[in-house]
């Protein structure tokens, strides 16, 4: 499992560095149910669809780990997830017909959960349902699949590699059974390597590892471990994430002494792939520097202003003017009823989206803001100006001036990029929170974790 989506925000100190992971704008928890659910068709008319992203999701895996409070349920009965496949066919017809003529999408993947908890025909189902619906050849364009080492098989391998698969990852998060184990993920190393290997042997896809840092008693030695036994497979792709105390899950300790102690583990790992021939793309993600693009992140995607299509009860949708998705729990019981309820729905229900958040303009500068400059390349400020009118800092002087005042800001980037300092990017969990509009700060505070 990748620990990327919809990750809550918790209260933490106004200091640290670890404030809240922000991959998206805004944050799920910012949703609230519509008044009068609008139409799929009214919210996509006239949006341009020439490259939008495909996200199905799958809610299931084999375990839930102590750190995880993704929406997703562990072991679900057959019966269910057959039913959540049928709901989610229901779905995509809906989708695409509320889709403008023309659309083509630029990239997909799979998410969860962990997609690969599905067996190989499952997969099957959910390729032949997504391009069916929506007359796209998934092998023509980017496509990332989740997966874990439990669920990297070579039966369900095979059918990703026929069907195009581009980029797989998975969530090894220590290569040390003990502390795997402590971030509560009872996995087997002899396990890992398994995964590993058969998915070098049975896929040409580009291989990411997610790996956690953080973790109880893990030191800088062990931290070093993981990382170089990582490298040992070469994967194209490395993401680094600080392990998260969260609500609603079985870990918690929240202290100064280790947030600097999150933040050293995180300069050893930065500096220790750079040394190594990786190139930063995030505070998290560093890439090979000579494997060439998987195509991912493109070519012709642009997460700053393209739409997203989700399937599944997890997925969000985005366009320029909301985003939408379905209620949004932590806690089993509240996740185990969101997903019967997804899958007992009849097609119709599928034609209105239900839970989301609308974006007026000083939204979406925000977005595009949060979108761009977590990036190590920083913000192409010439890009923002020509959408919205202005520079991005005389749109936002107050928080530039506190980004530069805390050393924050590269001093002498090019006249048209904003871009953080090494020490900024090492503290983006904090920067992307200083960017959130007073409102949707408040709907996030005011969100009752379930």
């Amino acid at each position: 499992m990748t620990v990327t989506p919809d990750l809550l925000p918790e209260p933490v100190r106004e200091d640290s560095p670890y404030r809240s992971y922000v991959y998206a704008y805004p944050h799920k928890s910012a949703y609230r149910p519509f008044g009068e659910r609008p139409l799929l068709a009214d919210l996509w008319r006239d949006e341009d669809v020439s490259a939008l992203s495909l996200y199905a999701h799958i809610p299931f895996c084999e375990m839930r780990c102590g750190f995880c409070n993704l929406f997703t349920r562990s072991t679900p009965p057959a019966e269910q997830v057959t039913a959540y496949l049928d709901a989610m066919e229901r779905q995509a017809g809906e989708v695409a017909s509320a889709l403008p003529d023309g659309a083509r999408f630029a990239r997909a993947a799979l998410g969860g959960g962990t997609p690969t908890y599905l067996t190989a025909d499952e997969l099957v189902r959910v390729y032949d349902l997504t391009e069916r619906a929506f007359g796209v050849d998934l092998a023509r364009i980017p496509v990332s699949v989740e997966t874990s080492p439990a669920t990297a098989t070579p039966d369900r391998l095979d059918v990703l590699e026929a069907r195009g698969l581009t980029r797989i990852s998975m969530g090894v998060q220590s290569f040390l059974d003990s502390e795997a184990h402590a971030a509560g993920r009872p996995q087997k190393r002899a396990e890992v390597d398994r995964a590993l290997t058969a998915i070098r042997e049975h896929t040409s896809a580009d291989l990411n590892v997610d790996l956690i840092y953080g973790i109880d008693r893990q030191d800088a030695r062990t931290w070093a471990y993981s990382l170089d036994t990582a490298l040992e497979r070469s994967p194209e792709e490395v993401y680094l994430y600080p392990l998260y105390v969260r609500p609603l899950t079985g870990l918690g300790r929240r202290a100064r002494e280790w947030d600097d102690h999150r933040l050293g583990l995180y300069r050893q790992g930065r500096d220790h792939l750079l040394e190594r021939g990786y190139e930063q793309v995030s505070m998290r993600m560093f890439r090979r520097a000579d494997a060439p693009s998987s195509g991912t992140d493109g070519p012709d995607h642009c997460c700053q202003t393209d739409g997203m299509v989700g399937l599944g009860c997890g997925a969000r949708s985005y366009t320029a003017s909301a985003h939408y998705s379905f209620d949004y729990a932590v806690g089993v019981g509240h996740v185990r009823s969101i997903i019967a309820d997804y899958a007992g729905r009849e097609a119709g229900d599928f034609a209105h989206a239900e839970v989301g958040f609308r974006l007026d303009d000083d939204e979406r500068r925000r977005r595009h803001l949060v979108q761009s400059l977590l990036l190590a390349e920083g913000m192409d400020a010439a890009a923002y100006a020509e959408r919205f009118g202005r520079h991005p800092v005389s749109d936002f002087p107050a928080l530039f001036a506190a980004l530069d005042a805390r050393g924050w800001l590269e001093p002498d980037g090019a006249p048209d990029t904003v871009r953080l300092s090494p020490e900024g990017l090492a503290h983006s969990d904090a920067v992307g929170p200083m960017a959130f509009s007073s409102g949707v700060s408040a709907l996030m505070a005011e969100y009752e974790a379930r």
